[in-house]
């Protein structure tokens, strides 16, 4: 890339920064310290301005670099990652949305908790949550390396590695600032210039094929080196029984992980009422899928005008599709137009990354704080009764006045959004050597992943609290750990670690799981946990705390 390029790509990315901290800045003095400040940015939000910020957190460097990249590579098959992250969202807003807004004040723990004793689900639940919030952010950190790579033509690895650790470092600094305000509203701009960004590219991309989409897909499976298996199904999962499995497991962690992902949920708490959680969802639908169906336009875009093998030789995962892409319909290298197109394109992909990591560290840093913190911090005394149910005591708590509220949680917060900002730190420090280790890996295979878990160990407690009247707190407890003890372990022992060209650890061979997605095994895992784990439990389920956050999740009667 020629020193035009970069300049002017570090120039916008610049402004992004600079812009995105000012926001920070300005929150920050505004912010009175509450625990319902720093969480939910005091559920001030309109449901349009939530459901930008939705598809802002949604919309991540693994739906604008990895995706693009896998259609351009494989065709057909790349597609199901982006029908699948779409038809996601059908399965939040038709069972999720509402409900566990009405449930629930910071964290996924709390919607459980209305009904269970509180410590081991906390526990349990806050665990699995950070979990998923790593594997989630690894992948931004690689998008984040690839795209410095390309920007400073195939850099030195000490290069990608800075790059990582900025990002790291910035979105540290957006939490432990602004909270979920200024979250909010760096992801409100980082949507709005993404979509901007992937319109501009979709509409140049179709002009060159003069609107006629069959001359584009025609063009692009001659260039793909693969002709017309390019726009068939099975060039990426069609090499036998176990390629197809890892379709299945793909498709399956796909569609139910959205439900289960930390950083999504949290969202619907940051507007007053459950109706705004499910108008948001609604909003956050007509930008989502205008999106995805955008990226398959780009995907074979960038095989029919940069070519496959370009793309491959830029990046082995085809990371840099995209930006491959913007340079060329720009006018090429060293055009004019191809330099301010790549590095606009440049910018809004780094703008991406940084929104993103913000709301999955804000999260994150929630459940270290809101459940394992408090949890292991509060004393267990055998024989007992565990604290209140959480849906009880907040029912009373709003059931006064509003100023009241206020004032119970100003009074424990500030020690625990301490704790929150400091787990920001933490956690940004584990996902970025996470970052370099799978620096070569898809970044949309990464978030496949990270699906996968969330599947696997959020989305059966996360359906069983709030649909199974007989459910109990050790079917909580081993419905989260029946699913993600096995989804990380499947991944450790499978091809993605070691045994594979594009394994993380190369040289060493120690898969014994053939799967590269674990979904297919580990989500029926956690299901099948949940219920045996309520089954064999001594105590039944509190009939009462059900009927309440039954009610609650359904009526939002006394819900925060």
């Amino acid at each position: 890339m020629s020193v035009d390029h970069r300049s002017l790509a570090l120039l916008l990315f610049g402004a992004f920064v600079a812009v995105t901290l000012g926001i920070t800045t300005w929150v920050s003095r505004d912010r009175r310290g509450s625990a319902e400040e720093f969480y939910t940015g005091g559920r001030l939000f309109s449901p349009m301005e939530n459901g930008f910020a939705i598809a802002g957190d949604y919309m991540s460097a693994a739906s604008f670099l990895g995706i693009s990249g896998l259609i351009a590579l494989f065709g057909y098959d790349g597609m199901l990652y982006s029908v699948g992250f779409l038809v996601a969202w059908l399965v939040v807003l038709l069972l999720v949305a509402e409900l566990v807004r009405n449930c629930g004040r910071f964290t996924l723990a709390d919607v459980v908790a209305t009904r269970m004793r509180e410590r081991p689900v906390r526990i349990a639940a806050g665990t699995s949550s950070i979990v998923v919030s790593v594997l989630y952010l690894v992948a931004q950190m690689v998008g984040a390396g690839s795209l410095v790579a390309l920007l400073l033509g195939g850099a030195s690895e000490a290069a990608r590695a800075w790059t990582v650790i900025g990002v790291g470092a910035l979105m540290v600094v957006y939490v432990t600032l602004g909270g979920m305000r200024a979250t909010t509203w760096i992801q409100i701009v980082k949507a709005v210039l993404l979509m901007a960004g992937t319109v501009a590219l979709t509409v140049l991309v179709l002009i060159r094929f003069h609107g006629d989409v069959n001359a584009l897909l025609t063009t692009a499976a001659e260039r793909s080196g693969h002709g017309k298996e390019f726009l068939a199904p099975g060039l990426a999962y069609g090499g036998g029984w176990t390629a197809r499995f890892d379709f299945i497991s793909l498709g399956l962690a796909l569609v139910l992980g959205t439900a289960g992902l930390p950083h999504i949920l949290s969202r619907f708490y940051t507007v007053p009422t459950a109706r705004a959680a499910r108008r948001s969802v609604v909003w956050s639908i007509g930008l989502i899928g205008g999106f995805y169906l955008m990226t398959i336009v780009l995907g074979f875009g960038a095989a029919a005008v940069v070519g496959t093998d370009e793309v491959r030789a830029s990046s082995a995962a085809g990371n840099t599709a995209v930006p491959l892409l913007a340079l060329d319909l720009g006018g090429g290298a060293g055009s004019t137009g191809g330099t301010v197109l790549f590095a606009v394109v440049a910018a809004v992909a780094f703008a991406t990354i940084l929104a993103v990591v913000a709301g999955i560290t804000l999260a994150s840093s929630a459940s270290v704080a809101h459940d394992l913190h408090a949890s292991l911090k509060r004393p267990h005394r055998r024989g007992e009764p565990h604290v209140k149910s959480h849906a009880k005591s907040h029912a009373k708590s709003h059931a006064k006045s509003h100023a009241k509220s206020h004032a119970k949680s100003h009074a424990k917060p500030p020690s625990e959004v301490a704790v929150a900002r400091l787990a920001a730190a933490g956690i940004g420090a584990v996902a970025i050597a996470l970052g370099l280790l799978a620096r070569d890996l898809n970044v949309a295979f990464l978030v496949g992943l990270a699906f996968a878990v969330a599947a696997s160990a959020n989305l059966p407690v996360l359906l069983y609290s709030l649909f199974w009247r007989n459910f109990t707190t050790r079917g909580a407890v081993w419905s989260v750990y029946g699913g993600l003890v096995p989804a990380v372990l499947l991944v450790v022992f499978s091809p993605v670690v070691s045994g594979s060209p594009e394994a993380i650890f190369q040289g060493v061979d120690f898969h014994v799981f053939p799967l590269q997605n674990p979904g297919l095994v580990s989500i029926p895992l956690g299901f099948l946990a949940g219920w045996i784990g309520t089954v064999l439990s001594r105590e039944g389920a509190d009939e009462a705390k059900h009927a309440e956050s039954e009610v609650r999740s359904l009526t939002g009667a006394g819900a925060v």
